[in-house]
Parts: structure tokens; sequence; C-alpha cells
């Protein structure tokens, strides 16, 4: 069942937070293997070509089968951590934004936060926006920041979805890749920092799912015969839904906080497909350079790619003080959002 993208619109939009914040620290931990297109044309019926016109994409990371989120997450979070100049134990609130999380029950917020020793830290799973959950969860963390108890958080945001994707499912196998990136938020004293305006919007569609493993259609057998645990995606309605809504988000987040598009330094874009994020751009009349890309060299890496096209341009020292810059996905739902922040 397929709801149509003209009914059943939720959206929301918001102002800016009183109480000020930064990105102190990030990182980013990609598993060593490498997936390139040549290597999925030997299982696959699809080409290089096919793929790099297709998708952007030209490789793809894999995390090693003794392996979960949970570890992805971790490894990320210490040069986050580190690069603020933040111990475990003086976390507030451990954040994991993931729809691929260890297992269906107990926490991997949980698991990362013991790991880590963050022994006071509250712990949070945002999961089922998908690509989207790490749209959420910053917004979350941002909120947490008003409270004056909570003064320094973790948000981790990873996706194993090599685990998910079926083996010989040309439409998702070539899309997807294992990554997590982190940062590392704390309460700033820079006026006008943090969270200047934010643009959420749903709209119930099956087109991205997942069939099995839930109450409605329980783990058997059956299920797993007929591949119903695997991610199931309509490339044809993802594209028609992220080329309308990510610009009318992003548009609307700027509208709200009085920044005009042109003077928006960094769009940091959910890493879905170069050919969406181009599309993107252009709606907006933003210049190419303006988005830093990693989808061509990590493929989507779910809730994770907008935040590992963050770290990279931390990384390189180009997101400055005072900058302004937007965070937009979209993810299984439909659901998408954009947040429109002043950088400390």
């Amino acid at each position: 069942m397929t709801v149509a993208l003209d009914q059943t619109l939720f959206h929301q939009t918001g102002v800016g937070l009183s109480v000020p914040f930064a990105i102190s620290g990030t990182g980013m931990h990609l598993p060593p293997a490498v997936v390139t297109n040549q290597e999925l044309t030997r299982t696959l019926d699809t080409s290089d070509e096919w793929i790099t016109s297709r998708t952007g994409i030209r490789e793809r990371r894999r995390l090693a089968p003794d392996l979960a989120t949970s570890d992805m997450c971790v490894a990320a979070a210490h040069p986050a951590l580190a690069a603020a100049g933040i111990e475990p134990a003086q976390l507030d609130a451990v954040i994991v934004a993931s729809y691929t999380g260890d297992q269906p029950l107990l926490s991997t917020a949980l698991i990362v936060k013991d790991a880590l020793g963050a022994h006071r830290a509250l712990s949070l799973d945002v999961t089922q926006a998908a690509c989207a959950s790490g749209i959420q969860a910053m917004l979350i963390a941002a909120h947490l920041l008003q409270n004056p108890s909570i003064s320094t958080i973790l948000l981790v945001a990873a996706d194993c979805a090599s685990r998910i994707t079926g083996p010989t499912d040309r439409t998702t196998r070539v899309f997807f890749g294992d990554a997590a990136a982190a940062v590392v938020l704390t309460r700033s004293d820079t006026p006008g920092a943090g969270l200047l305006s934010y643009d959420l919007g749903s709209q119930l569609s099956y087109d991205v799912q997942i069939p099995a493993g839930g109450s409605r259609l329980p783990a058997s057998a059956a299920t797993v015969a007929a591949g119903d645990h695997y991610l199931y995606m309509d490339g044809r309605a993802v594209w028609n839904a992220a080329t309308t809504r990510l610009p009318e988000s992003i548009s609307s987040a700027a509208q709200r906080a009085a920044v005009p598009i042109d003077e928006v330094r960094h769009f940091f874009l959910h890493q879905a497909n170069l050919n969406i994020l181009t599309e993107t751009l252009a709606a907006l009349g933003v210049p190419r350079e303006r988005a830093t890309v990693t989808i061509d060299r990590l493929g989507n890496t779910g809730s994770a790619g907008l935040f590992t096209a963050l770290h990279a341009t931390v990384a390189a020292g180009a997101l400055l003080p005072g900058d302004t810059y937007v965070l937009a996905g979209i993810g299984a739902g439909f659901q998408w959002g954009t947040l429109c922040l002043r950088h400390a």
C-alpha cells in the first residue's frame, strides 16, 4: 500500500532556541573494507557506468561480519570527544541515530554509552525516520541543551545497511554503504549560536520499508524465505519525494530564520544520491561547491551521511565562527527536515 504524495501531509516549522550551543568536536569511522562498483558487477546485473551515472557512487564501505553498528559508533565517538576535549564521564546524554541498531531490543545507545564509560549519561535511540533520523536526533539534542542540567551531548549517526539490503537486489545493493559520524554538542557563551530555525514534514508512504520483523509481520521461516527482512525501496518515489521536499524544507527553514539562501555558507545534505543532491541545489540556486559531497566514495550511509559531510568540512577547517549552515535530509516514511544553525 502506498499513500500518494498529496495526501495526509504533516508539516511543522519552528523558530530558534534561546540557549546557544556549539559543535565542539566531530569524528567519523569508516570500515576498512572498500567495495567498488566493479566488484558489485560480479554478482549483480549492473555496470560501473550505470551505477555512476544514476547515483554518483564509485565505492562504498562494508562492516566486517563480526562487528555491529555500535562498534562503528564507539569508533566515531572517540575522535569526536577528543576534538572537543570531553571525557565520556562528562556526557549528559548519548543519542544514537540509526535504523540498523545492533538488535531490536536492547538500546544501541545504551550499548554505546556503556562501551564509552559515559555512565551518568541519558541514552536515547532515534530510529524510525531512517535516513532522516539524524535530523530528528539533532533537534532533540538542541532542545535537551535548553535544560540547565544538560550541557554536553554526544550524538552519533550510524548505519550498517549492508546487513539489510538483499545480496542480489540491484536497486538497493549499489546505493548503500556502512559508516558512522559523531558530533559533540556543548552549551556556548556565543549569543546567537546554535539552532536558528527548523522545518519538519512527513507523509505516510510504504515506498521505502522493511516489511517483516515487527508486530504486523513477525519473523518466521516464511518471511525469511521471502526476503521480507531486507530493505525495499522504490527509487522513482524516492526521487520524486526528495527533489520536491528537500528544497521546500530548506527554503522554509531559511525563511523562518530570516537568512537568505545565498547567505547560507554550507549545505550539509543527506547523501542519498548525487543526482538528488545536485537537483536540490539547482532548485535552490545554490552553487555546487557549498555542499560537501561524500556519497561518491561512501555511498548512501543513511543517517550518517550528512554528518560525514559535516565532519569533512570541520576537519578541513572550513566551518568558521559565525557561519550559517543547514542540515537537511529525507528518510523512509516519508519523513524529512531541515535545521538552520549558526556556528559558534
